[in-house]
C-alpha cells in the first residue's frame, strides 16, 4: 500500500461507528469519574491504577488498556501517554480522555483496528501528572488565564525542569567514550525532586516501556531528543543547536508519524513559528535542561517525545471538538509505531528468559535492554543491521537481520555461559627437583635488592 495512503485508510477506519463524545474541561473530580465510567464500559480491557499523590494528594491515575490487564505479556510492547505536566496546558488532558473512552467505545464496537491495537499493545493513559497546578489553572477559566498560572506543582516547581540532569552525565561521559544509556542516578536525587516526579520515575522503572509521548500546549509542533544542548549559554545569550541522539533518523519519522496524521501540524506554520514538516530538535528550538523527555532516553528503554498540541494553552470547550478531530487519528497512529523494528526473548541454554541483557546495534551507540521475562523491543527503521545481545556470565551472540516497513522482525538470542579455565599451573624447569629445592622460597623478582619494576 503507498504510504501517503496509510493515514488516510486508518482515517477512514476510526470514522467507522465513531461515538459521540462529551466535549468539556473535567476538574479533578470529574476527571477521576470518566476515567473509572470508561473502566466499568470495557472491564475485560481496562485497568486503573496509580503511580502515587501530587503534593496535595491527589492521585496520578493511569488507565490501562490490554486484552489481560495488570499483566505483562511476553513480547508485548508497553507504550504510554503522559498529560498535563503542566498544570495551566490542558488540551492534552482532554484529548487523552477523549482517547480512552474512544478506545473503549470502538473495541465494543469490534473496530478491528482498534481491537488489534489493544490486543496487541499495552498501552498506559495518564491524563494528568500535575493535577494540582490544573485546579489552580481552572480557577482563572480559559477567557482569563494567565500564562503561567497553574504551569508548576503546588510547590511552584516546574515539572519538566525537575528530573535528574542525566544529560550533563552523558556529555561528559561521551568525551571519555563512556554510554549514553542506562546512565545511573545520583545518590541523592530524591531529595531533588517533587512527589510527582518521584512517582513518575519509580513508574517508568518499574514498566519496560518501549515508546511514549508527553502532551503540551503553547505551539503546535512535534519535539524529538535532545532537548538540552551540551553547551547552554553562548556570549551570555541562549544557543539553539541542533543537538542529535544516535537514534536521530528514527526520532525524526516517530515525529512525523504524529505531524502528518495531524490536522494541520505537518503544515508548519502555527503559533507564528514555523517547523519544517511540523517537528523539530528540542535543542534546535531551545535548550531545555532536566527535562523528562531526555530522562527517558538516557535512563530507560523508552523512546520519547514531546507534542505541543495548541497554541491557546487553555482552549475554550467549543474548541475541543475541533482539537479533537485533528489529533485521534494522530494519536492511534503514533501508538502504532511501538510495532516496529526488532523484537524477541533473550534466553539461555535452557530457555529462562534473561533479564538485563544489553541489545546493541551496529552503527548506533545506544543499547536497551530485556525486560524481566528476558523480552526486547529495539525500534528501529527498515534496514539491515548487526545486533548482538551480551549478558554477564555468558558469551555474547551476534546476528544479522533484516528490518522491514510494516511489522516488528523477531530476532531471538540463546546465549551459552561462558567458560571458565582453571589458571594453568606452570612446571618448574629442571629434570629433577630435590625436597630442598621444592621447599625453597622463591623470592620474586620484582622484590630482589637491586630490580626495579
Amino acid at each position: 500500500m503507498a504510504r501517503w495512503l496509510r493515514p488516510l485508510v486508518g482515517a477512514l477506519l476510526l470514522l467507522e461507528g465513531a461515538a459521540a463524545l462529551s466535549f468539556l474541561h473535567h476538574r479533578y473530580e470529574e476527571l477521576v469519574q470518566a476515567l473509572f465510567r470508561v473502566q466499568s464500559q470495557c472491564p475485560y480491557v481496562t485497568r486503573i491504577y496509580s503511580i502515587g499523590r501530587s503534593v496535595e494528594g491527589r492521585h496520578l491515575y493511569v488507565l490501562e488498556f490490554s486484552d489481560y490487564p495488570g499483566i505483562h505479556e511476553p513480547l508485548e510492547p508497553e507504550f504510554k501517554y503522559v498529560g498535563n505536566m503542566h498544570g495551566n496546558e490542558v488540551l492534552g488532558r482532554e484529548l487523552l480522555l477523549q482517547l480512552s473512552e474512544f478506545l473503549c467505545e470502538e473495541y465494543r464496537r469490534g473496530n478491528e483496528r482498534i481491537t488489534r491495537l489493544i490486543h496487541d499493545t499495552r498501552i498506559h493513559i495518564m491524563p494528568s501528572m500535575n493535577p494540582d497546578g490544573y485546579e489552580v489553572a481552572a480557577k482563572q477559566g480559559p477567557d482569563s488565564n494567565g500564562y503561567l498560572t497553574g504551569r508548576n506543582n503546588a510547590n511552584g516547581v516546574d515539572l519538566n525542569r525537575n528530573f535528574p540532569d542525566l544529560n550533563t552525565l552523558m556529555y561528559y561521559s561521551r568525551e571519555i567514550s563512556g554510554p549514553n544509556h542506562h546512565i545511573p542516578l545520583p545518590d541523592n536525587w530524591k531529595s531533588q525532586v517533587e512527589p510527582e516526579t518521584l512517582a513518575v520515575i519509580q513508574w517508568i522503572s518499574s514498566y519496560n516501556f518501549v515508546l511514549s509521548a508527553n502532551l503540551h500546549g503553547g505551539a503546535v509542533v512535534a519535539n524529538y531528543p535532545y532537548d538540552k544542548s551540551q553547551d547552554q549559554r553562548f556570549r551570555s545569550q541562549r544557543r539553539t543547536v541542533n543537538t542529535p541522539t544516535p537514534d536521530d533518523k528514527l526520532f525524526q519519522k516517530l515525529a512525523k508519524t504524529y505531524s502528518y496524521a495531524h490536522s494541520w501540524m505537518h503544515r508548519g506554520w502555527n503559533c507564528g513559528d514555523y517547523f519544517a514538516d511540523g517537528i523539530t530538535n528540542g535543542a534546535s528550538w531551545y535548550s531545555l535542561s532536566k527535562g523528562m523527555q531526555d530522562f527517558n532516553y538516557l535512563y530507560t528503554n523508552c523512546f520519547e517525545i514531546t507534542l505541543e498540541l495548541s497554541c491557546n494553552k487553555f482552549p475554550p470547550e467549543e474548541d475541543l471538538e475541533r482539537q479533537w478531530m485533528a489529533n485521534r487519528e494522530a494519536l492511534v497512529a503514533f501508538i502504532e509505531e511501538v510495532h516496529q523494528g526488532i523484537k524477541g526473548m533473550v534466553s539461555d541454554e535452557n530457555n529462562n528468559g534473561i533479564a538485563g541483557a544489553v541489545i546493541s546495534v551496529q552503527g548506533i551507540s545506544h543499547d536497551i535492554t530485556s525486560g524481566d521475562m528476558g523480552d526486547y523491543f529495539r525500534l528501529l527503521l527498515p534496514g539491515t543491521y548487526t545486533v548482538t545481545a551480551s549478558a554477564e556470565g555468558y558469551q555474547p551472540l551476534t546476528v544479522t537481520t533484516t528490518v522491514g516497513p510494516a511489522a516488528p522482525s523477531l530476532v531471538h538470542f540463546q546465549l551459552k555461559q561462558e567458560v571458565v579455565r582453571k589458571p594453568v599451573e606452570r612446571k618448574a624447569s629442571g629434570t629433577r627437583m630435590n625436597n630442598k629445592a621444592l621447599h625453597k622460597k622463591v623470592v620474586p623478582r620484582a622484590t630482589r635488592r637491586g630490580t626495579q619494576r
